[in-house]
């Protein structure tokens, strides 16, 4: 007997991890080897529908409500049922799968992804925000349903594979790398004047527009910090971060007796990705084999606070907990919206988050015992609404 086709869902199709994860399953046979639940997407309803359709899947989602009558009429004949909004992408997440990628950018990826983990799934997490603003509530979530999340960040990705076979405990340090992004060589003095199309643009790895310039601020890297701490339990101080501008090398372990494990491979996310959809196994993945002959050398430095102040601010977080790192988030996306729409320097997105992170200390308290999705929502908001208020008064 033909055993079925794995069933999976794919939250943000149409990003960039969206599209390499679609990729990757159009390789692998597509929906002769799949079997697709859901696709969800933001906009663009067009892309979204082309996949659906490809993949056959049971149900296409857009997150806008105002995009349904046009996905419905690209979806038209097709049998793929359409949906929209945040009761849609809850639901989407009921519907039975072995494998989710969760890759919704932002907040809005946290409750589907609770969903998926409350019915035992293996959870494929790309979506950095979850960790960093519910890492306890997710990671008990799991715990208590059996489910598996899976890490899809590169560097997470690469922290997990070194692992593999060894104990936690006997782990020492672990060290995730940075490019260092758009502006690790320019002067101090210039990040003032960086625009939004100089941020957007990454000098090695291809992804959207909102990682690219956070990964010029270093705000992803500072998200990253966090979901390190969540994911694999391990105290604050023993998480490092180390600029390499040539971004093979995407993390390291060092065990109690002196080994340090690393991962290399090419800056290509269908390495992560596809390491989490075919896990346990290693099945032929389309990235590049690198050469190390060729490339020489590989480089290493100490991040500058002055130049990366959202990492000193991932520590503050850390040291919160509760309701800190929805607070960092929240702020951090409301400053990144800022920027992108020039009502913010590029040095001013983190001159925001800290102080909505002060504001929220003095008057609320951050770090409460316990979350949940409704405290993660109202400490989402009052950030929100605390940045935009920072930011339009200050002009930072």
């Amino acid at each position: 007997m033909t055993a079925a086709p794995r069933s999976i869902s794919i939250f943000g199709a149409t990003g960039s991890i969206g599209e390499s994860t679609f990729d990757l399953v159009m390789r692998a046979g597509g929906p002769a080897a799949f079997h697709t639940v859901a696709l969800t997407g933001a906009r663009n309803v067009a892309r979204l529908a082309e996949m659906a359709r490809a993949l056959r899947a049971e149900v296409a989602v857009t997150a806008d409500p105002t995009c349904l009558p046009a996905l419905r009429e690209a979806l038209a004949g097709s049998g793929v049922e359409a949906a929209a909004g945040e009761a849609a992408l809850v639901e989407a997440a009921d519907r039975p799968a072995d494998w989710v990628m969760s890759a919704i950018v932002g907040f809005a990826g946290l409750a589907p992804g609770l969903a998926a983990l409350r019915h035992g799934r293996t959870l494929a997490l790309a979506n950095k925000e979850s960790l960093v603003t519910a890492g306890p509530l997710l990671m008990e979530t799991a715990a208590a349903h059996g489910a598996r999340i899976l890490p899809v960040d590169s560097e997470h990705s690469a922290v997990f594979q070194a692992l593999a076979g060894e104990e936690i405990a006997a782990v020492e340090r672990i060290i995730i790398t940075a490019s260092g992004g758009a502006f690790r060589d320019w002067p101090l003095e210039r990040l003032a004047q960086a625009s939004v199309a100089e941020a957007s643009t990454h000098p090695n790895w291809a992804m959207g527009q909102r990682i690219t310039i956070d990964s010029a601020s270093m705000f992803n890297k500072a998200l990253e910090v966090i979901e390190t701490r969540e994911y694999f339990n391990v105290a604050p101080e023993l998480i490092e971060v180390l600029v390499h501008p040539e971004s093979l090398v995407h993390a390291l372990v060092g065990f109690r007796d002196g080994a340090l494990m690393a991962h290399l491979g090419a800056p290509d996310m269908r390495h992560a990705i596809g390491y989490a959809l075919n896990w346990p196994d290693r099945a032929h993945l389309p990235v590049a084999r690198l050469d190390l002959a060729q490339i020489g050398r590989l480089s290493f430095a100490a991040p500058d606070p002055a130049r990366y102040p959202a990492l000193t601010l991932a520590r503050e977080v850390m040291a919160i907990r509760g309701l800190a790192g929805a607070a960092f988030n929240a702020a951090k996306e409301a400053a990144l919206d800022a920027f992108i729409a020039g009502q913010l320097s590029f040095p001013g997105m983190a001159g925001v988050v800290e102080d909505v992170l002060a504001r929220m200390s003095a008057q609320t308290g951050l770090g409460i015992a316990t979350i949940s999705l409704d405290n993660l929502r109202q400490a989402d908001r009052e950030a929100r609404r605390l940045a935009e208020a920072v930011i339009a008064s200050a002009r930072i």
